[in-house]
């Protein structure tokens, strides 16, 4: 589990007390008013919202919402322009300014830099768009298919090693939409508990009974899977018609690599099919931005089924999945992303074919090693120096998503403020998208951050955690004798394909169901 300080544990949970209570005596008070004054009179019409959504939209998101939803006048890059925005009525409505301050951009993305101008792409991108037009204004099936759409499925499938392609125009669609259409009622779907939102709801709308396994522990995935083969389906006990078993390559909220070798022999060994998510691993890591089967030495073929969007490493959006020609085949005429929706934007198609062209050196030049070298780089730095003053930091080495534990409701917004005030763009991330006693701040670190820009957020970030007290951690990382920061217990046994000793993972689950993340 999670190691969390005994005086955190204590404050946090004191702080949401008194929040709940008095935000609770505030709504019995605020009830009395409305009833005295009939001003809750809906013509007939129930409350949108009730109980405790409600509750926690007014009382606590309004208090906070300031931290969210900020509005920017530039491309995602390593800096970006914040539109100032000020409140007159405590936060419950916020009004734009024509003012924006330029902040460091520590919440995009934009993983390899695409997201802003480039030398090669953007040319070839404008030239799409005079070509094509900004949409197709049509379904895949009817008129939305372009060349650029069938040669950008060929490059996808050719870059992640499968046979074929199928791409969507949004990431959270891919999962949600084509889930439901590989497995249905009578099939089993097997997730890890902290798989992200689209997954949750596309495991949930397939029909297919859904049940987790503890996150990234191959052998209680094992364990459920025996369990589920020897009752069978509910009721009936009839065997399962498929199973198929959900992991994701980087877990988005804690930037934990998956331990996917270990995975893939269980999956073996019960015949249960392999689904992974590679949304915040494709193009990142590996050496040549593979993702995270040629970071860990898999066989691509061992993957039944590989998904990943084009909104992180490539500067696009969509999403894509990638399998056998059989697989891709039936996906095109069931899957109701491909046969409803509007096609991928074709400056949007021709930005990932470019970028990837880039990410192999096809544009002649060494540029993309550099990237993927320099987010590495510095990955790795940002989160040692983090650990060295005393943060207590989610993830493992080699991921560029990291997350900096924050945990007392009150330093979240807090921790937000200070670090915009001193021109610095964090994400803060609580309840309901993580557990309510595990709120923090989700760091993305990208190839187009220099050194002076990482030095200038970590100077930013340890004067604000001296500010609002979010130090726990006071230990200097672990270094191997050639100076690297050591490798954690999980991500070594990664690299070495075996699994670590006494070490265990944060266990979140709720019955037959996935915890929901975003």
């Amino acid at each position: 589990m999670m190691k969390v300080p005994y005086t955190t544990s204590f404050i946090t949970l004191f702080s949401l007390g008194l929040l709940f209570g008095l935000g609770r005596l505030r709504e019995l008070f605020r009830k009395l008013v409305e009833w005295w004054k009939d001003g809750n009179n809906l013509h007939g019409y129930p409350p949108v919202s009730l109980g405790f959504e409600d509750f926690y939209f007014r009382r606590v998101y309004l208090r906070a919402q300031d931290c969210v939803s900020r509005p920017i006048a530039s491309a995602p890059h390593a800096w970006i322009d914040v539109v100032e925005r000020y409140s007159d009525d405590r936060f419950k409505t916020l009004k734009r300014t024509t003012n924006t301050s330029k902040c460091l951009n520590l919440g995009s993305y934009n993983y390899l830099g695409f997201a802003a101008s480039d030398e090669y792409c953007t040319p070839r991108v404008v030239e799409s768009l005079k070509k094509f037009s900004p949409s197709t204004c049509s379904a895949r099936v009817d008129g939305g298919t372009t060349i650029l759409h069938v040669e950008l499925e060929a490059c996808v499938a050719k870059f992640v090693g499968k046979p074929a392609a199928i791409i969507t125009g949004m990431g959270y669609v891919t999962n949600s939409a084509v889930l439901p259409v590989l497995i249905r009622k009578g099939g089993l779907v097997i997730s890890d508990s902290l798989n992200h939102n689209s997954i949750v709801n596309g495991a949930r709308g397939s029909g297919a009974v859904v049940r987790v396994f503890q996150h990234n522990t191959p052998s209680h995935l094992e364990e459920v899977l025996r369990e589920q083969i020897a009752f069978g389906q509910p009721r009936t006990h009839r065997p399962w018609k498929k199973i198929i078993v959900v992991v994701e390559g980087i877990y988005s909220m804690e930037g934990e690599l998956c331990k996917l070798p270990e995975i893939i022999q269980v999956c073996k060994k019960y015949t249960a099919y392999t689904y992974l998510d590679e949304a915040h691993s494709i193009g990142a890591v590996g050496k040549s931005g593979r993702g995270v089967c040629e970071l860990l030495g898999v066989d691509t073929a061992d993957i039944d089924i590989m998904m990943g969007t084009f909104s992180k490493s490539f500067g696009s959006c969509g999403g894509y999945i990638a399998a056998s020609k059989e697989i891709i085949e039936y996906l095109k005429f069931s899957c109701p992303a491909h046969l409803y929706a509007t096609a991928i934007s074709p400056p949007a198609a021709q930005q990932i074919i470019s970028s990837i062209r880039v990410i192999l050196g096809e544009d002649g030049s060494s540029r993309g090693a550099q990237k993927l070298a320099r987010i590495r780089e510095n990955s790795n730095f940002f989160r040692s120096e983090l650990e060295k003053m005393g943060f207590q930091v989610l993830g493992d080495i080699d991921s560029p998503v990291m997350s900096i534990m924050l945990y007392n409701p009150s330093k979240v917004p807090a921790f937000s403020r200070e670090c915009l005030k001193r021109n610095v763009a964090v994400v803060i991330v609580a309840f309901p998208a993580t557990p309510l006693l595990l709120s923090r701040a989700r760091i993305w670190i990208s190839a187009s951050h220099t050194r002076k820009d990482l030095l200038k957020a970590l100077e930013v970030i340890s004067e604000v955690g001296d500010l609002v007290g979010v130090k726990y951690f006071h230990a200097e990382p672990k270094k191997q004798d050639d100076g690297r920061v050591k490798m954690s217990p999980m991500t070594q046994s990664l690299r070495k394909g075996t699994r670590p000793v006494n070490y265990s993972f944060p266990i979140f689950l709720e019955d037959d169901s996935c915890r929901i993340t975003l």
